[in-house]
């Protein structure tokens, strides 16, 4: 791989009503993908973050590979993305495949089950994710991961959303006693605020883990999929 290349920038949505966390927790993200790529300049971005995209990409020694930390391939990574990236003078830059759609990362949110119900077990599960009233992809993304969890796992496995149907919070009615799996990225908004409010208005009373971004084991996938484009 020639030097060139070996630049990355981890961008993320983030949080629009307050991007300094966001941004924050984004930057220590590239820290510790970084720390699988050695010999790499990993940086990062939101887009909620006025200009940032292109202070990041000002500061690159060289045109480099941007790694969507999103759940699909929806309407901001394949076109918002693409837009802002040539905007802001990052023309030439790859843009890898989005976060959620690394078999990888489907391989390991299946692991995290397993290993939450090996502690605790529980009659089902609860995959909550974003959706999108835009864009099919985010939900078409999280249905796959749905079957996969129900099919590895021999569990009841259905997807809730906070933007569409079926909500969150009517699944929680159905699945009371669930693990509930955040299929989620990064800790935002939705995370903090949205999740746990429609957990309490459906009533649930079971296991929350944490988001599938979250993971120690992430970063490291993340660091493989620059590595391999």
């Amino acid at each position: 791989m020639t030097q060139a290349a070996r630049v990355a920038l981890i961008v993320a949505h983030g949080q629009p009503s307050d991007p300094g966390p966001a941004a924050a927790e984004i930057a220590a993200l590239a820290g510790k993908v970084a720390a699988h790529l050695p010999g790499w300049h990993v940086a990062s971005a939101t887009l909620a973050e006025p200009e940032a995209l292109a202070r990041a990409i000002a500061s690159a020694a060289a045109r480099g590979i941007v790694y969507p930390l999103f759940m699909a391939g929806g309407w901001f990574t394949r076109s918002n993305l693409p837009r802002r990236l040539a905007a802001a003078g990052g023309a030439g830059w790859r843009i890898a495949e989005p976060f959620g759609t690394d078999p990888a990362v489907a391989d390991l949110v299946v692991t995290m089950a397993r290993e939450a119900l090996a502690e605790a077990p529980a009659p089902a599960i609860l995959l909550a994710a974003h959706g999108s009233f835009r864009s099919p992809a985010p939900s078409d993304v999280a249905r796959a991961m749905a079957d996969r969890l129900s099919r590895d796992l021999g569990l009841p496995c259905e997807a809730g959303f906070i933007d569409q149907e079926p909500t969150i919070s009517s699944v929680a009615r159905r699945m009371p006693g669930a693990l509930c799996l955040p299929f989620f990225a990064a800790r935002g908004g939705h995370v903090i605020d949205d999740l746990p409010a429609a957990l309490e208005e459906g009533g649930f009373a079971g296991r929350v883990l944490q988001p599938v971004g979250l993971d120690p084991r992430a970063p490291a996938l993340m660091a493989r999929a620059i590595r391999a484009l």
